[in-house]
Protein backbone atom coordinates (compact mmCIF):
# COMPACT_ATOMS: atom_id res chain seq x y z
CA UNK A 1 0.00 0.00 0.00
CA UNK A 2 1.43 3.36 -0.98
CA UNK A 3 0.17 6.91 -0.67
CA UNK A 4 2.01 7.83 -3.90
CA UNK A 5 2.64 5.95 -7.14
CA UNK A 6 3.14 6.42 -10.86
CA UNK A 7 2.70 8.65 -12.73
CA UNK A 8 3.74 10.84 -9.77
CA UNK A 9 7.50 11.07 -9.38
CA UNK A 10 8.81 11.74 -5.88
CA UNK A 11 10.82 10.04 -3.17
CA UNK A 12 7.94 7.83 -2.02
CA UNK A 13 7.19 6.59 -5.54
CA UNK A 14 10.87 5.97 -6.31
CA UNK A 15 11.45 3.87 -3.19
CA UNK A 16 8.26 1.87 -3.82
CA UNK A 17 9.34 1.13 -7.39
CA UNK A 18 12.78 -0.06 -6.27
CA UNK A 19 11.19 -2.30 -3.62
CA UNK A 20 8.90 -3.80 -6.25
CA UNK A 21 11.84 -4.33 -8.61
CA UNK A 22 13.67 -6.20 -5.86
CA UNK A 23 10.66 -8.33 -4.97
CA UNK A 24 10.26 -9.27 -8.64
CA UNK A 25 13.95 -10.13 -8.96
CA UNK A 26 13.73 -12.39 -5.91
CA UNK A 27 10.61 -14.20 -7.12
CA UNK A 28 8.16 -12.81 -4.58
CA UNK A 29 4.55 -11.85 -5.25
CA UNK A 30 3.17 -8.38 -4.58
CA UNK A 31 0.10 -6.26 -5.14
CA UNK A 32 0.11 -2.44 -5.13
CA UNK A 33 -2.81 -0.40 -3.79
CA UNK A 34 -2.42 3.31 -4.55
CA UNK A 35 -4.24 6.53 -5.47
CA UNK A 36 -5.55 6.55 -9.02
CA UNK A 37 -5.07 7.05 -11.85
CA UNK A 38 -2.18 4.61 -12.06
CA UNK A 39 -0.83 1.98 -14.46
CA UNK A 40 -2.55 -1.41 -14.27
CA UNK A 41 0.69 -3.28 -13.65
CA UNK A 42 4.26 -2.69 -12.57
CA UNK A 43 7.11 -5.25 -12.69
CA UNK A 44 4.51 -7.91 -13.42
CA UNK A 45 2.52 -7.07 -10.27
CA UNK A 46 -1.12 -5.94 -10.31
CA UNK A 47 -1.86 -2.35 -9.33
CA UNK A 48 -5.20 -1.55 -7.70
CA UNK A 49 -6.45 2.04 -7.70
CA UNK A 50 -8.49 3.81 -5.04
CA UNK A 51 -10.12 7.23 -5.13
CA UNK A 52 -7.80 10.21 -4.73
CA UNK A 53 -7.81 14.01 -4.66
CA UNK A 54 -5.11 16.59 -5.42
CA UNK A 55 -3.65 19.09 -2.95
CA UNK A 56 -0.75 21.43 -3.85
CA UNK A 57 0.23 19.16 -6.72
CA UNK A 58 0.13 15.98 -4.61
CA UNK A 59 -2.33 13.18 -5.24
CA UNK A 60 -3.66 11.79 -1.98
CA UNK A 61 -5.75 8.67 -1.51
CA UNK A 62 -8.80 8.43 0.69
CA UNK A 63 -9.85 5.33 2.66
CA UNK A 64 -11.68 2.93 0.38
CA UNK A 65 -14.14 0.07 0.90
CA UNK A 66 -12.24 -1.71 -1.88
CA UNK A 67 -9.12 -2.06 0.26
CA UNK A 68 -10.51 -4.85 2.45
CA UNK A 69 -11.55 -6.78 -0.65
CA UNK A 70 -8.11 -6.39 -2.19
CA UNK A 71 -6.43 -7.66 0.97
CA UNK A 72 -8.77 -10.62 1.31
CA UNK A 73 -8.30 -11.62 -2.33
CA UNK A 74 -4.50 -11.30 -2.27
CA UNK A 75 -3.96 -12.65 1.29
CA UNK A 76 -0.52 -11.08 1.87
CA UNK A 77 2.09 -12.44 4.27
CA UNK A 78 3.16 -8.85 5.09
CA UNK A 79 1.54 -5.47 4.48
CA UNK A 80 4.04 -2.76 3.51
CA UNK A 81 2.62 0.75 4.09
CA UNK A 82 4.65 3.41 2.29
CA UNK A 83 4.35 6.89 3.87
CA UNK A 84 1.03 5.94 5.49
CA UNK A 85 -1.51 8.65 6.15
CA UNK A 86 -5.22 8.07 5.49
CA UNK A 87 -5.24 5.06 3.18
CA UNK A 88 -2.19 3.71 4.97
CA UNK A 89 -3.90 3.94 8.34
CA UNK A 90 -6.84 1.99 6.96
CA UNK A 91 -4.47 -0.65 5.58
CA UNK A 92 -2.68 -1.03 8.92
CA UNK A 93 -5.99 -1.37 10.80
CA UNK A 94 -7.31 -3.96 8.36
CA UNK A 95 -4.06 -5.92 8.53
CA UNK A 96 -4.13 -5.91 12.33
CA UNK A 97 -7.70 -7.28 12.35
CA UNK A 98 -6.53 -10.07 10.04
CA UNK A 99 -3.36 -10.76 12.07
CA UNK A 100 -1.19 -9.85 9.07
CA UNK A 101 2.28 -8.48 10.02
CA UNK A 102 2.92 -4.88 8.99
CA UNK A 103 5.88 -2.67 8.12
CA UNK A 104 5.31 1.09 7.81
CA UNK A 105 7.77 3.41 6.09
CA UNK A 106 8.03 6.88 7.63
CA UNK A 107 9.05 9.05 4.71
CA UNK A 108 7.20 12.37 4.79
CA UNK A 109 7.48 14.98 7.55
CA UNK A 110 3.73 15.63 7.54
CA UNK A 111 3.78 17.96 10.53
CA UNK A 112 6.30 20.43 9.12
CA UNK A 113 4.86 20.05 5.63
CA UNK A 114 1.46 21.20 6.93
CA UNK A 115 3.06 24.13 8.74
CA UNK A 116 4.89 25.23 5.58
CA UNK A 117 1.59 25.33 3.70
CA UNK A 118 0.16 27.76 6.22
CA UNK A 119 -1.88 25.33 8.30
CA UNK A 120 -0.96 27.17 11.49
CA UNK A 121 -1.37 25.29 14.75
CA UNK A 122 -1.47 21.90 13.08
CA UNK A 123 2.02 20.64 13.88
CA UNK A 124 1.05 19.06 17.21
CA UNK A 125 -2.10 17.56 15.69
CA UNK A 126 -0.13 16.20 12.74
CA UNK A 127 2.37 14.48 15.02
CA UNK A 128 -0.49 13.07 17.05
CA UNK A 129 -1.89 11.57 13.85
CA UNK A 130 1.53 10.23 12.82
CA UNK A 131 1.79 8.52 16.21
CA UNK A 132 -1.73 7.11 15.87
CA UNK A 133 -0.93 5.70 12.43
CA UNK A 134 2.44 4.19 13.30
CA UNK A 135 1.16 2.73 16.57
CA UNK A 136 -0.77 0.30 14.36
CA UNK A 137 2.39 -0.97 12.63
CA UNK A 138 4.48 -3.85 13.94
CA UNK A 139 7.61 -2.05 12.74
CA UNK A 140 8.20 1.48 11.48
CA UNK A 141 11.27 2.08 9.33
CA UNK A 142 12.75 5.59 9.16
CA UNK A 143 15.31 6.74 6.57
CA UNK A 144 17.65 8.74 8.83
CA UNK A 145 18.73 9.18 12.42
CA UNK A 146 17.01 12.58 12.48
CA UNK A 147 13.72 11.01 11.36
CA UNK A 148 14.07 8.31 14.03
CA UNK A 149 14.66 10.99 16.65
CA UNK A 150 11.52 12.86 15.54
CA UNK A 151 9.45 9.69 15.80
CA UNK A 152 10.76 8.88 19.28
CA UNK A 153 10.36 12.47 20.49
CA UNK A 154 6.75 12.43 19.37
CA UNK A 155 5.82 9.20 21.09
CA UNK A 156 6.40 6.40 18.57
CA UNK A 157 7.85 3.50 20.56
CA UNK A 158 11.60 2.94 20.12
CA UNK A 159 11.08 -0.81 20.39
CA UNK A 160 9.06 -0.82 17.16
CA UNK A 161 11.28 1.40 15.01
CA UNK A 162 14.44 0.84 13.00
CA UNK A 163 16.67 2.63 10.52
CA UNK A 164 16.24 1.76 6.84
CA UNK A 165 17.96 4.18 4.49
CA UNK A 166 17.57 4.70 0.76
CA UNK A 167 19.50 3.17 -2.07
CA UNK A 168 20.94 4.94 -5.07
CA UNK A 169 21.37 3.82 -8.67
CA UNK A 170 25.09 4.43 -9.09
CA UNK A 171 25.01 2.94 -12.60
CA UNK A 172 22.53 5.48 -13.95
CA UNK A 173 23.89 8.38 -11.90
CA UNK A 174 27.54 8.41 -12.92
CA UNK A 175 30.27 11.00 -13.62
CA UNK A 176 30.77 9.55 -17.13
CA UNK A 177 27.79 11.57 -18.39
CA UNK A 178 29.78 14.78 -18.02
CA UNK A 179 32.35 13.72 -20.62
CA UNK A 180 29.91 12.51 -23.28
CA UNK A 181 29.03 14.65 -26.28
CA UNK A 182 25.50 15.11 -24.90
CA UNK A 183 26.88 16.05 -21.48
CA UNK A 184 29.30 18.60 -22.90
CA UNK A 185 26.56 20.07 -25.09
CA UNK A 186 24.32 20.46 -22.04
CA UNK A 187 27.04 22.30 -20.10
CA UNK A 188 27.69 24.60 -23.04
CA UNK A 189 24.00 25.35 -23.35
CA UNK A 190 23.59 26.08 -19.64
CA UNK A 191 26.71 28.23 -19.41
CA UNK A 192 26.12 30.17 -22.64
CA UNK A 193 26.76 33.87 -22.16
CA UNK A 194 28.84 33.47 -18.98
CA UNK A 195 32.58 34.17 -18.60
CA UNK A 196 34.99 31.24 -18.98
CA UNK A 197 35.39 29.34 -15.73
CA UNK A 198 31.87 30.12 -14.43
CA UNK A 199 30.68 27.38 -12.08
CA UNK A 200 27.38 25.66 -12.77
CA UNK A 201 25.37 25.34 -9.53
CA UNK A 202 22.21 23.27 -9.57
CA UNK A 203 19.13 22.12 -7.71
CA UNK A 204 17.00 19.06 -8.53
CA UNK A 205 13.59 18.45 -7.00
CA UNK A 206 10.04 19.61 -6.54
CA UNK A 207 9.45 23.35 -6.84
CA UNK A 208 7.16 23.91 -3.87
CA UNK A 209 7.10 26.03 -0.70
CA UNK A 210 8.52 23.30 1.57
CA UNK A 211 11.64 23.03 -0.63
CA UNK A 212 12.52 26.73 -0.11
CA UNK A 213 14.27 27.00 -3.47
CA UNK A 214 13.89 30.80 -3.31
CA UNK A 215 16.81 30.79 -0.88
CA UNK A 216 19.11 30.33 -3.87
CA UNK A 217 18.68 34.08 -4.35
CA UNK A 218 21.41 34.32 -1.68
CA UNK A 219 23.88 33.26 -4.40
CA UNK A 220 23.26 36.39 -6.47
CA UNK A 221 26.50 38.18 -7.25
CA UNK A 222 28.71 35.10 -6.77
CA UNK A 223 29.28 34.84 -10.51
CA UNK A 224 27.70 31.38 -10.80
CA UNK A 225 25.04 30.11 -13.19
CA UNK A 226 22.04 28.42 -11.59
CA UNK A 227 20.34 25.40 -13.17
CA UNK A 228 16.99 24.34 -11.70
CA UNK A 229 15.64 20.89 -12.58
CA UNK A 230 12.07 20.06 -11.58
CA UNK A 231 8.58 21.45 -11.58
CA UNK A 232 5.83 22.30 -9.14
CA UNK A 233 3.47 25.02 -7.88
CA UNK A 234 6.27 27.47 -7.06
CA UNK A 235 7.88 27.49 -10.51
CA UNK A 236 6.37 30.76 -11.78
CA UNK A 237 7.30 32.65 -8.63
CA UNK A 238 10.82 31.21 -8.69
CA UNK A 239 11.32 32.18 -12.34
CA UNK A 240 10.51 35.77 -11.38
CA UNK A 241 12.82 35.73 -8.37
CA UNK A 242 15.82 33.75 -9.67
CA UNK A 243 16.50 35.71 -12.83
CA UNK A 244 20.00 34.23 -13.25
CA UNK A 245 18.67 30.67 -13.29
CA UNK A 246 17.93 28.36 -16.19
CA UNK A 247 14.79 26.32 -15.53
CA UNK A 248 14.95 22.93 -17.20
CA UNK A 249 11.63 21.51 -16.04
CA UNK A 250 11.10 17.90 -15.08
CA UNK A 251 13.78 15.47 -16.29
CA UNK A 252 13.99 11.70 -15.83
CA UNK A 253 16.24 8.77 -16.68
CA UNK A 254 19.40 9.48 -18.61
CA UNK A 255 18.41 13.12 -19.15
CA UNK A 256 18.30 13.63 -15.40
CA UNK A 257 21.60 11.79 -14.96
CA UNK A 258 23.22 14.16 -17.47
CA UNK A 259 21.84 17.17 -15.59
CA UNK A 260 23.44 15.99 -12.34
CA UNK A 261 26.79 15.20 -13.95
CA UNK A 262 26.90 18.55 -15.76
CA UNK A 263 26.90 20.45 -12.46
CA UNK A 264 29.95 21.72 -10.59
CA UNK A 265 28.05 22.05 -7.29
CA UNK A 266 24.70 20.63 -6.15
CA UNK A 267 22.68 22.65 -3.61
CA UNK A 268 19.71 21.50 -1.56
CA UNK A 269 17.60 24.07 0.27
CA UNK A 270 14.75 22.20 2.02
CA UNK A 271 15.10 21.71 5.78
CA UNK A 272 12.30 19.18 6.29
CA UNK A 273 13.80 16.22 4.45
CA UNK A 274 13.53 12.86 6.17
CA UNK A 275 16.39 11.69 3.94
CA UNK A 276 17.61 13.68 0.92
CA UNK A 277 17.69 11.31 -2.06
CA UNK A 278 18.80 13.95 -4.56
CA UNK A 279 21.94 14.47 -2.49
CA UNK A 280 22.83 10.80 -2.96
CA UNK A 281 22.14 11.01 -6.70
CA UNK A 282 24.39 14.06 -7.02
CA UNK A 283 27.13 12.32 -5.04
CA UNK A 284 26.84 9.22 -7.23
CA UNK A 285 27.33 11.60 -10.18
CA UNK A 286 30.61 12.82 -8.72
CA UNK A 287 29.31 16.25 -7.71
CA UNK A 288 30.08 17.92 -4.34
CA UNK A 289 26.96 18.86 -2.39
CA UNK A 290 25.82 21.72 -0.16
CA UNK A 291 22.84 21.12 2.15
CA UNK A 292 21.27 22.43 5.35
CA UNK A 293 22.48 20.90 8.62
CA UNK A 294 19.04 19.51 9.42
CA UNK A 295 17.14 16.27 8.99
CA UNK A 296 18.24 13.61 6.54
CA UNK A 297 21.26 15.46 5.08
CA UNK A 298 23.03 15.07 8.44
CA UNK A 299 23.38 11.36 7.63
CA UNK A 300 24.15 11.80 3.94
CA UNK A 301 26.77 14.58 3.79
CA UNK A 302 30.24 14.27 5.31
CA UNK A 303 31.17 17.95 5.91
CA UNK A 304 34.52 18.91 4.41
CA UNK A 305 34.76 15.51 2.70
CA UNK A 306 31.83 15.23 0.27
CA UNK A 307 30.58 18.81 0.54
CA UNK A 308 29.37 21.27 3.16
CA UNK A 309 26.47 21.67 5.57
CA UNK A 310 25.20 25.19 6.28
CA UNK A 311 23.08 26.67 9.05
CA UNK A 312 19.46 25.90 8.13
CA UNK A 313 18.36 29.54 8.44
CA UNK A 314 21.69 31.20 7.58
CA UNK A 315 21.75 32.55 4.01
CA UNK A 316 25.26 33.93 4.52
CA UNK A 317 26.45 30.44 5.49
CA UNK A 318 24.78 28.98 2.40
CA UNK A 319 26.46 31.58 0.21
CA UNK A 320 29.85 30.96 1.85
CA UNK A 321 29.63 27.19 1.30
CA UNK A 322 28.77 27.58 -2.38
CA UNK A 323 31.46 30.25 -2.80
CA UNK A 324 34.10 27.88 -1.41
CA UNK A 325 33.25 25.33 -4.11
CA UNK A 326 32.57 27.67 -7.03
CA UNK A 327 35.67 29.89 -6.77
CA UNK A 328 38.04 29.91 -9.79
CA UNK A 329 40.67 27.97 -7.80
CA UNK A 330 38.22 25.37 -6.43
CA UNK A 331 38.24 22.87 -9.32
CA UNK A 332 40.63 20.48 -7.56
CA UNK A 333 38.59 20.67 -4.34
CA UNK A 334 35.40 19.92 -6.28
CA UNK A 335 36.99 16.93 -7.99
CA UNK A 336 38.28 15.53 -4.69
CA UNK A 337 34.93 15.95 -2.93
CA UNK A 338 33.03 14.57 -5.91
CA UNK A 339 35.15 11.43 -5.92
CA UNK A 340 34.75 11.04 -2.15
CA UNK A 341 30.99 11.44 -2.46
CA UNK A 342 30.72 8.71 -5.07
CA UNK A 343 32.82 6.34 -2.95
CA UNK A 344 30.55 7.07 0.01
CA UNK A 345 27.31 6.11 -1.77
CA UNK A 346 28.55 3.12 -3.80
CA UNK A 347 27.72 0.61 -1.01
CA UNK A 348 24.18 1.99 -0.77
CA UNK A 349 22.68 0.02 -3.65
CA UNK A 350 18.97 -0.65 -3.87
CA UNK A 351 19.78 -4.35 -3.97
CA UNK A 352 21.43 -4.14 -0.54
CA UNK A 353 18.53 -2.09 0.84
CA UNK A 354 16.08 -4.56 -0.67
CA UNK A 355 17.73 -7.48 1.09
CA UNK A 356 17.60 -5.63 4.40
CA UNK A 357 13.91 -4.91 3.86
CA UNK A 358 13.23 -8.62 3.27
CA UNK A 359 14.93 -9.30 6.61
CA UNK A 360 12.56 -6.83 8.26
CA UNK A 361 9.59 -8.55 6.63
CA UNK A 362 10.79 -11.90 7.97
CA UNK A 363 11.37 -10.37 11.40
CA UNK A 364 7.84 -9.01 11.80
CA UNK A 365 6.44 -12.29 10.48
CA UNK A 366 8.39 -14.03 13.26
CA UNK A 367 7.46 -11.27 15.76
CA UNK A 368 11.17 -10.49 16.30
CA UNK A 369 11.79 -7.01 14.83
CA UNK A 370 15.27 -6.28 13.48
CA UNK A 371 16.32 -3.11 15.31
CA UNK A 372 20.06 -2.97 14.70
CA UNK A 373 20.23 -1.92 11.05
Amino acid sequence: MTESFLPATNGVTTSVLRVLDHLAARGHQAMVVCPGPAPAHYAGFPVREVTSFTFQGFRAAVPSPLLARHLDEFRPDVVHAAAPFALGYQALLLARRRAVPTVAIFQTDIARFALKYGLVGTEWASWRWVRTVHDQADLTLAPSSAALHDLHTNGVARTRTALWGRGVDAVTYHPRHRATAAGQALREELLRGTPAGTALVGYVGRLAPEKRVERLAALEGLGVRLAIVGDGPSRSALERKLTNAVFLGKRTGEELARCYAALDVFVHTGIHETFGQTLQEAMASGVPVVAPAAGGPLDVVAPGETGYLYGPEDDADLRSAVAALSAPDAAARRAQMGEAGRRRVLPRSWEALGETLLEHYAAVADATPVLSR
